[in-house]
């Protein structure tokens, strides 16, 4: 069985909102970078390079929240983070506060495979890029007008404005390979207007990326605070494993009942040993889509989530 889930955000416009036209530019990125992953499996490639192949599209695309299409921060620059776990051995690599490499999902995974470490952050991450022969671009590559007129709004609007703007357009991925192995990835440019040097759930292992065999792999969208606070993915995983809950009820027992108590808003992508996927969201939409080898084939971004 093979199986991939991407994601490219949650709590995304209202749909009365989203113009024929957008809808259209996004469902068509989201597709290439669904079929670019589920190719990699069909050719025996692993889920690891699954999950990297269908982000690295998701980073080049100015659409979504992550690469080249990141928000600013309140000082109106672009800082990236995101992370990569293999299910089959429980290594991970992260990486935060970048603002020159133009792929961080494959920073991320140089630091899983060819460091001792599994987060690296800021200089010291770019630097490593460097020593890697990784593509550092400069700052202006991920500058649009679309991210800079958001941060100008947010600014008007004061610090609350990250958090009632809702342009989570976090990327992510997770697949099933061949051999039975899971692997979660995900990327973002973090919240608009964000200060201080925030970073989020996305590189944070356990809370938004978790791969392990004996459960699942998944990657989270929406408001980092709460996901973190909530150890998203690893207690998803841990509702498995410790409780006995199939994929689709442990990833709706958090987004649904832990999230919500808790006032925090977004979505998951999860895939299970067998292939089971779950795509779940607590919020109007998430940018998604999933692929099966059994000829099931989703990609949408309103309406119910699968699972």
């Amino acid at each position: 069985m093979l199986a991939i889930a991407i994601h490219g955000g949650a709590g995304s416009l209202p749909r009365t909102e989203m113009k024929p036209e957008a809808e259209a530019e996004y469902l068509a990125e989201l597709a290439t970078a669904l079929d670019s992953g589920f190719e990699q499996l069909a050719k025996g490639g692993s889920s690891l390079d699954a999950v990297v192949a269908a982000v690295k599209l998701l980073e080049n695309s100015p659409l979504f929240n992550a690469g080249r299409g990141a928000v600013f921060t309140h000082d109106g620059v672009n800082e990236l983070d995101a992370a990569i776990m293999d299910g089959s051995n429980l290594k991970a690599g992260a990486v935060a506060g970048l603002r020159h490499v133009r792929n961080p999902i494959e920073l991320a995974r140089r630091v899983m495979e060819r460091s001792p470490h599994v987060m690296v952050i800021g200089d010291g991450a770019e630097e490593f890029a460097l020593e890697q022969g990784l593509e550092l671009v400069p700052r202006d590559y991920f500058h649009t007008q679309r991210r800079w007129r958001q941060l100008e709004i947010a600014r008007r609007a004061g610090d609350a404005a990250s958090e009632s703007i809702n342009y989570f357009g976090t990327v992510g991925a997770v697949a099933l390979d061949g051999a039975g192995n899971l692997a979660a990835a995900t990327s973002t440019g973090g919240m608009t207007n964000k200060k201080y040097g925030r970073v989020g759930d996305s590189p944070i292992i356990g809370a938004g990326t978790y791969a392990n065999n004996s459960t699942c792999a998944l990657s989270a969208t929406g408001h980092g605070e709460y996901f973190m606070r909530a150890v998203v993915g690893h207690d998803v995983s841990a509702l498995m494993e410790y409780r006995g809950l199939k994929l689709a009820e442990a990833v709706r027992t958090v987004v649904q009942e832990k999230l919500v108590r808790m006032g925090g808003e977004g979505g998951v992508i999860a895939v299970d040993r067998a292939g089971g996927l779950a795509l779940e969201f607590n919020c109007e939409g998430m940018f998604r889509g999933s692929r099966t080898s059994t000829g099931a084939r989703s990609i949408a971004i309103y309406g119910a989530g699968v699972g």
